[in-house]
């Protein structure tokens, strides 16, 4: 017997898309700051400024609506200079965010931030640098952005309609960094010292005189929200500080493949967080690893990924971040289904890939929800990004709509209800039990000795199974395969296990 969700209410705002169409303000200008980029080019930092585009809901009357902040991934790099089809506000998985959100009644933006650092810098320390003030920039600009918008609706009429103590960010890939580091660092010091005071060695060096200094300098990049100017000892300007009167906080974070810089950032005071990540992820460490480089494959930093950062939210006495998560008791399928794999660390989604024996079938898609328009990517560079696209699909042949959406559609229903508590809507009511459907998949013979026959109803992305206590056993993926399909089960050992399909509740109880 399958189980299928009924919603956790009837339609309504902020939990459900009750528009139909969404109206875009595109190249909004919100701020102008000194970039690196020209660097590349042997030019000096100059100014240049910076766009969102701004997603509304059509025909919507209301006038204080919360605020969604999303930024995109790229490595800090230019798109195709990152090695990627990927890295711009216009990217697929963005604009499908923006526009989901912006249909629950939601005020959604794709912001730009400042990009370039030197991957191919010959030390690690180098590396290091580069990318810590490469990410800081981030963490300014995504900090502007809010303060633009406080701004905008104090002192210009608020076009946008927005709730300004109702704030929300969502980064994917390297959007993911941006947002946690700016969700988890309180002031500058909190940068580059830990609780006690004694310095985070990862983010000081030795510039050659056998001394030691922060890999950022207040006075010299700016204050971590930029609010005020940052300039060398040699007068050349690095920060310009934009609407200091107005606060850069926030109430909540989602990250889809983000890390944290450091994990002695993080505080129980922090906003609530919600992560995906994928446990595989060759790039971004799952738990505390060392960041590698997508470009070059070079180490960097040691960064703490969805798994670390959830394990210590867990570890802080309530209330904690959180907290208002844990209270929820949510018993919808996403939430049901998360619980199975995520060791009761409420706000963790992992991403699980399909496996054969343990191993990722495709070990370098980490990024399941991400797409792109192959022929759109080859228009738009046919020198670099045609072999880019080629590249990244012999890495993830399954890349496109098809696979991402489902994606999507489980980050939209796990991020909307925990959401929508943070921001002080109050408790979402929660689904003590599913109504029966008609089952979306069969399985026979079961109880089964072995060979097992699973027959699809419906087009699928991947069959799971797990044991009882959330671990994952198998994985098969199922893109492609129509009607029914074979597995060998002769191997795992005999008991009660559940089939899922794809990351809905949708599953079954085998016996072996």
């Amino acid at each position: 017997m399958v189980f299928a969700a009924i919603g956790l209410h009837a339609q309504e705002r902020y939990l459900d898309e009750i528009f139909d169409n969404v109206v875009v303000t595109e190249d909004v200008e919100y701020a102008a700051n000194i970039s690196v980029l020209p660097a590349l080019q042997g030019m000096p930092p100059m100014a240049i400024p910076q766009f969102m585009d701004v997603y509304e809901p059509e025909g919507d009357e209301e006038t204080a609506r919360p605020l969604i902040l999303v930024f995109h991934t790229g490595n800090f790099l230019p798109q195709y200079l990152n090695g990627s089809a990927l890295g711009t506000r216009k990217d697929s998985a963005v604009v499908e965010l923006c526009e989901r959100f912006a249909r629950m009644g939601y005020v959604t933006a794709s912001v730009d931030y400042r990009l370039g650092w030197n991957p191919l810098a010959g030390t690690q320390v180098e590396r290091t640098f580069q990318l810590i003030n490469a990410a800081y920039r981030g963490v300014q600009d995504s900090r502007t952005a809010a303060r633009f918008f406080r701004m905008n609706a104090a002192e210009m009429d608020n076009t946008f309609g927005i709730d300004p103590d109702k704030i929300a960010m969502f980064g994917d890939g390297t959007g993911g960094y941006i947002t946690l580091a700016s969700a988890a660092i309180a002031d500058y010091n909190d940068i580059i010292l830990d609780n006690e005071g004694s310095p985070i060695e990862v983010f000081w060096y030795d510039p050659g005189d056998g001394s030691s200094i922060p890999m950022v300098i207040e006075a010299v990049n700016g204050d971590p929200e930029a609010k005020n100017d940052g300039y060398t000892p040699d007068s050349l300007q690095l920060c310009i500080g934009h609407y200091p009167e107005y606060s850069s906080e926030f109430n909540f974070q989602m990250n889809m493949g983000g890390a944290l810089g450091s994990d002695k950032w993080l505080d129980s005071g922090d906003p609530a967080m919600v992560s995906f990540h994928c446990p595989h992820d060759p790039f971004a460490p799952y738990g505390t690893g060392v960041l590698v480089v997508p470009t070059t494959q070079e180490p960097v930093i040691e960064v703490t990924g969805a798994y670390g950062v959830h394990t210590l939210i867990n570890s802080f006495e309530s209330p904690n971040n959180n907290n208002v998560f844990q209270s929820l008791n949510l018993a919808d399928d996403v939430s049901l289904a998360a619980n199975e794999i995520n060791e009761g660390m409420d706000g963790l989604y992992p991403v699980l890939n399909s496996y054969v024996d343990g191993a990722p079938t495709e070990p370098f898609d980490s990024s399941p929800w991400q797409w792109w328009d192959v022929a759109m990517t080859q228009m738009v560079d046919t020198a670099n990004g045609s072999n880019i696209a080629a590249t990244q699909l012999s890495l993830n042949p399954t890349m496109g709509p098809e696979e991402a959406l489902p994606w999507m559609d489980i980050i939209q229903a796990y991020t909307a209800p925990r959401m929508y508590a943070a921001l002080g809507f109050g408790e979402v009511e929660s689904v003590e039990e599913s109504t029966m459907i008609e089952a979306s998949f069969a399985i026979f013979p079961n109880p089964t000795s072995g060979l097992t026959t699973i027959d699809l109803k419906t087009s699928a992305i991947q069959a799971s199974l797990y044991s009882l206590d959330g671990r994952l056993i198998r994985q098969w993926p199922l893109v492609g395969i129509q009607g029914q399909f074979s597995v060998d089960l002769s191997d795992v050992s005999s008991g009660t296990y559940v089939m899922q399909i794809d990351g809905e509740s949708q599953r079954i109880s085998v016996t072996r």
